[in-house]
């Protein structure tokens, strides 16, 4: 590859990039009340849609998946609402994103859980790291491992996810 080629567009897939640069995403912790991406969000990634692709922060799939503080999700109408304003921020400059979806398991910590519920994840060992919360870093909750029926939920809500990500128009 010459370096002319990292400014030529490039395929991928069904979507056609207008480069071949691509950011990588970056957990911003902006996310407003409601874990809602704002105008904050919607300027941020505008600023940088002439990128061939933009990546977006980390973005949890349902309460239980969240594991930072101010974290946006897309899992309620005001998120995706939030998210749609986003992406048409980033079309309206030409540009291309995809939502990075997840479920932080057992890194995260009661104070971001429903119900300060212990965080679900595959054994209830606590990981030995820190999360951010309450506006400070502090050690991950111990987590509790997750029933079987529950796996299925978060594949379910993994699909639900991308459903509300609406590919098509990415």
């Amino acid at each position: 590859m010459t370096n002319q080629s990292l400014f030529q567009p490039y395929e991928l897939g069904s979507v056609t990039l207008a480069n071949r640069i691509v950011m990588a995403p970056l957990t911003r912790n902006r996310a407003g009340a409601g874990l809602v991406p704002g105008e904050l969000a919607a300027t941020y990634y505008a600023q940088r849609a002439t990128a061939g692709l933009l990546i977006t922060e980390a973005t949890q799939i349902s309460a239980e998946a969240q594991g930072y503080q101010d974290t946006p999700g897309i899992y309620t109408q005001a998120q995706i609402e939030g998210w749609r304003k986003v992406t048409d921020a980033v079309h309206d400059k030409g540009g291309r994103i995809f939502v990075q979806l997840w479920h932080t398991g057992r890194i995260s910590h009661v104070d971001l859980q429903p119900e300060g519920a212990a965080p679900g994840a595959p054994s209830a060992i606590r990981a030995e790291t820190k999360t951010f919360v309450n506006n400070h870093f502090v050690d991950v909750s111990e987590p509790r491992a997750l029933e079987l029926k529950e796996i299925k939920g978060i594949v379910a809500d993994f699909r639900k996810g991308i459903s509300q990500c609406h590919y098509r128009r990415l």
